[in-house]
């Protein structure tokens, strides 16, 4: 009997929506309660450490005492020990709220950014987050795109608190840090040195990095060193002059030079950035329901053409997600912000929860377009390695519906030189009597996804591919 995945805390794990390597993520459904989750599973192999161990057991403990609406909820926590791996897959099981609404910055077109609106309303709640941590003594520390995540409602989760550390005491009393973590792009200039650092000030400089990469599509520099010619152009005070930054309004720019003070000392505090002229004004989107935010938050991509792609076969059928009998049970993921998001897609078994905007659907069968996408994504430079097994567990390589999907993990470098990593996974899907077609997702599951992003438009866009690739037609 090969083992399987236990039920964590009355939920079963039903879809895998994410994770690679020793962590996977699975859409997770506690049936009896109508109630809908998301579970982490951090393999345990005979390469885990005590060490690993006791750093996922110090993420817990922090994440569980932080309870606020901008916080991704910490629900439970089992452990499998490899003693019971007959029965079931080792691993420590991390129940999380389901951020339905996926990665905020998957929803924003690289280069562009998201309009003056929607960065204003999601700054707004990313400070009203990171207060509430702050105030609980505790420092992120790795604040990215990719840890920033939105709800079944639309709003934002601040997510991974893996390198998070306690700054202040139980007596009152605060500590400075002294590891050096986080990744180059986003973290704040003190950290190249040696010498103690005061741990909130660089989560306002992660902060700031995150408001400039929501309205500008991009993040700033490389790192915040010398060697980074943008960095030191920000320095003298010359990047300015050129875009996006020449394009930002004055209190937008204001706001962005006060976060990205590189004085930590002289840095805006979270509270100086709330009482902010750019903070203060009324939020015109806060009053509009969650298919406007959905539309705004979206805008640039449908501009640019990418909603053509994910929504190539919706001029044909119309996608009924509530009479979805795998998910009726687990509403908590549907709604109108997910609907208008085109968190849905239809596959050849009807509409299923996709939180993934990277994806296409194509002429040509997996078997015939697998290797022309791996040809091509080597060709840019990305490692490829198909995967031996479906998303079944099938060991099927023909891409139909008895053989499963075909997965191929894959993995490089952006030009911000930031590892990613993630699947792309191809399925048989019959479009307008063609009978041969593909439905294809690419998920990622580390990098910044505005790369992952531009990523799959390059493979779109490439010769050998764009030939089989459906987009939407007016209708």
């Amino acid at each position: 009997m090969s083992a399987k995945y236990p039920q964590v805390a009355g939920f079963d794990l039903i879809q895998q929506i994410g994770g690679g390597g020793f962590s996977i993520v699975f859409r997770a459904v506690n049936i009896p309660e109508h109630r809908v989750a998301a579970c982490k599973v951090i393999l345990l192999t005979d390469q885990s450490t005590e060490k690993d161990r006791k750093t996922v057991e110090k993420e817990l403990k922090i994440h569980s005492i932080l309870k606020h609406v901008h916080v991704l909820e910490y629900i439970s926590a089992v452990t499998v020990e490899s003693k019971y791996k007959d029965h079931y897959v080792p691993g420590i099981y991390i129940l999380l709220e389901l951020a339905a609404g996926g990665d905020l910055f998957d929803k924003i077109a690289p280069d562009v950014g998201v309009g003056d609106e929607v960065a204003h309303l999601y700054f707004n709640q990313l400070l009203a987050g990171m207060e509430y941590i702050h105030s609980r003594g505790i420092c992120h520390r790795d604040l990215k795109p990719e840890n920033i995540l939105l709800d079944v409602a639309g709003d934002l989760k601040i997510s991974d608190f893996g390198l998070s550390s306690v700054f202040r005491l139980t007596n009152g009393k605060t500590r400075q840090l002294t590891e050096r973590c986080g990744s180059l792009p986003y973290v704040a200039p003190e950290l190249n040195g040696e010498d103690a650092y005061a741990a909130e000030p660089i989560d306002v400089w992660g902060i700031g990095v995150i408001l400039f990469t929501m309205m500008a599509g991009n993040t700033p520099w490389d790192e915040p060193t010398k060697h980074s010619p943008e960095f030191q152009a920000y320095r003298s005070g010359e990047i300015f002059e050129i875009e996006p930054w020449n394009r930002f309004s004055s209190d937008a720019l204001s706001l962005l030079c006060g976060l990205l003070t590189i004085d930590p000392s002289k840095r805006m505090t979270i509270p100086q950035a709330k009482q902010h002229p750019w903070c203060m004004r009324q939020s015109q989107l806060a009053r509009q329901s969650t298919s406007v935010l959905a539309d705004k938050l979206t805008e640039s991509l449908r501009i640019s053409g990418d909603m053509d792609y994910v929504m190539a076969t919706q001029n044909d059928t119309a996608m009924d997600v509530d009479g979805d009998t795998d998910v009726r049970p687990a509403t908590a993921h549907n709604s109108q912000f997910t609907q208008s998001l085109m968190l849905f897609s239809q596959t050849q078994g009807g509409a299923r929860y996709t939180p993934h905007l990277t994806r296409f659907y194509a002429s040509l069968g997996p078997a015939l377009l697998m290797p022309i996408i791996k040809e091509t994504l080597e060709g840019m430079g990305v490692k490829c390695k198909l995967s031996s097994q479906g998303n079944d567990g099938s060991g099927g390589h023909d891409g139909t519906a008895n053989g499963g999907p075909i997965k191929m993990r894959i993995g490089g470098y952006d030009k911000r030189k930031v590892a990613y990593k993630g699947w792309v996974e191809l399925e048989h899907f019959s479009y307008r009597g063609i009978e041969g077609g593909s439905f294809c997702v690419m998920s990622r599951d580390e990098g910044n996804p505005l790369s992952w992003r531009q990523l799959w438009k390059d493979l779109l866009k490439s010769d050998a591919i764009s030939l089989h690739v459906l987009k939407k037609t007016s209708s």
